[in-house]
């Protein structure tokens, strides 16, 4: 088995892929802000680009479902349908699933370790963004560390507005950090952190940033 990335390298991947989704997107579009404007999955490739790109890197998979991640998390396979239920979790897939990296004896022994929500164009705290840091909350949340093999969930998005915007993406992010905080002290056992956020300014424009809000539980 692969010694798993530890968790700065795997952010500093994230980071580095949405800044290279950046510059591709305006080295063939000539658009020097609005990467919001990129087709969907743009920010999800990248990421995966770079997580793959490190030594010992992870099975990394796009879209899997909630379901196949619980049973690929929880210590029974078969009780994801009972914590699905018992937390109000309905079917949905994650952007990006992060699985420790082994030769496998079947197609159901899969072990996974972190999860991902990667968003473009964030501005506020949409209610879809508080949902999604909801739901990665849930899928976390335990009372032993034993209970789910899951390390920790990221909502990593890219930033951009004009410069017209009343709001500046500084404060944006302020906001967007505090309504994401107050979901995650609703839920037991849980911390936050935010990496990233550097405000990139184009003169006469506007300005962008890409962030990484960070959850895992606290034991």
């Amino acid at each position: 088995m692969n010694r798993f990335p530890p968790q700065n390298e795997i952010i500093d991947s994230i980071l580095k892929g949405m800044i290279t989704a950046k510059t591709n997107y305006t080295f063939w579009t000539a658009d020097e802000l609005y990467l919001s404007y990129a087709p969907p999955k743009f920010l999800t490739i990248h990421v995966s680009q770079e997580i793959a790109k490190l030594e010992n890197s992870p099975e990394i998979f796009i879209d899997a479902t909630i379901a196949d991640i619980l049973r690929c998390s929880l210590p029974k396979r078969d009780s994801f349908r009972w914590f699905m239920s018992e937390n109000n979790i309905t079917q949905d897939v994650i952007c990006l699933t992060l699985d420790e990296r082994f030769e496998h004896k079947s197609d159901n022994d899969s072990i996974s370790k972190v999860i991902m929500s990667i968003r473009n164009g964030v501005r506020n705290a949409q209610d879809e963004y508080k949902h999604d840091i909801d739901l990665i909350c849930k899928m976390l949340s335990r009372d032993k560390k034993e209970e789910s093999t899951l390390d920790y969930g990221v909502f990593a998005f890219y930033l951009d507005i004009s410069n017209t915007a009343r709001k500046k993406s500084t404060r944006r992010i302020e906001e967007i950090v505090e309504s994401f905080d107050k979901i995650v002290a609703s839920h037991k056992n849980l911390k936050s952190s935010f990496k990233g956020g550097d405000i990139n300014i184009i003169e006469n424009i506007g300005e962008w940033c890409v962030g990484c809000y960070v959850i895992e539980p606290t034991f």
